[in-house]
């Protein structure tokens, strides 16, 4: 694997020619009083390095005559090591991970100037760290107030995200091996939290049991919070209190996803409690499913990204439509975007290191083109909240339709030829969703 990150820097570092970058580690965040969450690298880092320890900096100076990726890190120290965990240390920074030069993490400020001071430009990440920004931004201003002696040195700062995440948009074989275990995983969770939902549960119960098998098959945990919602929570796109007892006649709305070494599935399945659909469920869980089937269709290299959202957004506004709960001509219903009220998000977004992926979607007034290696969610879905307010010109709302929340969600990878649905090992027909489990 060091291969891998070694070939990703030498990509970033063709684009940035004499500029120097720099990367910072995600912080330990507390959980309360003296308690720290599990720690998480940083997306950014840990694509460029591997590295998986806090308090560390990596830089990128291709210009620099001896030393191209430098690392910072912190130094072994036993008596903490004890208390906190084994780390690499400086030495082990650069036999195990490529560095050409480490040094302790304490003598960053006085090191760092001879990576940064003959560099064109700075490439750097104004983020959340905001005493690490204060670091960087005295050091250039330093190197700015130099140059009128020296007539070198960089003149500005760039964003890194912009020459980083297209690189990290286009997924490598070993990510795509990565993502397909964690969707595997995700794929044997979800079918079996369909076999052991029943009236009577707890939407608890069953968040236990996805949850057990991430661990058990060898996922690092959740994705993001799971989402086990019966009965008018499945309305709530983000709900996560998982409480409330199942009664038949519900669906259970279950939107959850492992991550494996890094990487992140995201599948929602809408399903009844007990045995069947009502009705209603069953009407509104069919446009769904349809939107979302012909929403994967234009998921195609050299479509634009926007084309399977508003697939998505035309089928579901035409079964509204023919059921009477939106008015209209279909084109200005989704000009005037009517069918907002039921059907509130995006059909999808870029997924890999991070759940909600880095990748742009819009280039000004042009959609992104896709591209084989790129890898999104597909999930449109329907909630008729209750209390939702009628809109003008708008019928109201029968009252059979109201507390149904649905939505269906599959991971896609673009292939050279189509698409790959790397979650289509979850049931989603509606042949396959009723009777015994």
């Amino acid at each position: 694997m060091q291969a891998e990150y070694e070939n990703r820097r030498q990509q970033l570092m063709a684009k940035i020619g004499n500029g120097t970058a720099i990367f910072r580690s995600a912080p330990m965040a507390v959980m309360h009083n003296d308690v720290e969450y599990t720690f998480r690298q940083d997306s950014d880092f840990f694509y460029l390095t591997g590295f998986n320890e806090p308090q560390a900096v990596a830089v990128l100076a291709p210009h620099h005559e001896e030393h191209r990726f430098i690392l910072f890190v912190q130094p072994k120290e036993r008596e903490k090591e004890v208390w906190t965990g084994y780390r690499t240390g400086v030495e082990e920074a650069k036999s195990r991970y490529g560095a050409d030069e480490a040094y302790p993490i304490g003598e960053l400020e006085e090191k760092l100037l001879q990576y940064v001071e003959k560099a064109e430009r700075i490439y750097y990440h104004l983020g959340r760290d905001r005493a690490f920004n204060e670091t960087i931004l005295k050091l250039w201003q330093r190197l700015v107030a130099m140059y009128p002696k020296r007539g070198i040195g960089p003149m500005a700062i760039e964003d890194s995200n912009v020459i980083l995440h297209p690189l990290r948009l286009v997924k490598s074989d070993s990510e795509l091996a990565l993502m397909r275990t964690a969707a595997a995983i995700s794929v044997e969770a979800h079918n079996k939290a369909r076999e052991l939902a029943r009236p009577g549960c707890y939407e608890y119960e069953i968040q236990a049991e996805i949850e057990r098998i991430f661990r058990y098959r060898g996922g690092t945990g959740v994705a993001y919070p799971s989402i086990v919602a019966s009965g008018d929570n499945a309305c709530v796109l983000h709900y996560i209190e998982n409480n409330r007892q199942m009664l038949d006649n519900e669906l259970l709305l279950i939107d959850a996803g492992c991550a494996y070494d890094y990487y992140n599935a995201d599948i929602t399945r809408t399903f009844p409690v007990g045995n069947k659909f009502t009705p209603e469920q069953k009407i509104l869980y069919e446009i769904v499913l349809e939107a979302q089937l012909k929403a994967i269709a234009q998921v195609q290299p050299g479509n634009p990204y926007n084309a399977f959202h508003d697939t998505a957004v035309r089928v579901i506004t035409e079964g509204l439509v023919e059921l009477g709960i939106l008015r209209g001509e279909i084109d200005k219903l989704i000009e005037e975007e009517k069918y907002k009220p039921f059907y509130m998000h995006r059909t999808g977004h870029w997924l890999g290191l991070d759940v909600h992926d880095v990748g742009v979607y819009q280039h000004g007034e042009s959609p992104h083109i896709l591209q084989a290696g790129n890898v999104l969610t597909v999930e449109p879905g329907i909630y008729i909240v209750p209390n939702t307010p009628n809109a003008e010109d708008q019928p109201e709302i029968d009252p059979r339709w109201i507390g149904i929340g649905i939505r269906i969600e599959d991971d896609v990878l673009v292939t050279a030829t189509g698409q790959e649905v790397l979650t289509d090992g979850v049931p989603k027909l509606v042949s396959e969703l009723e009777g015994n489990r």
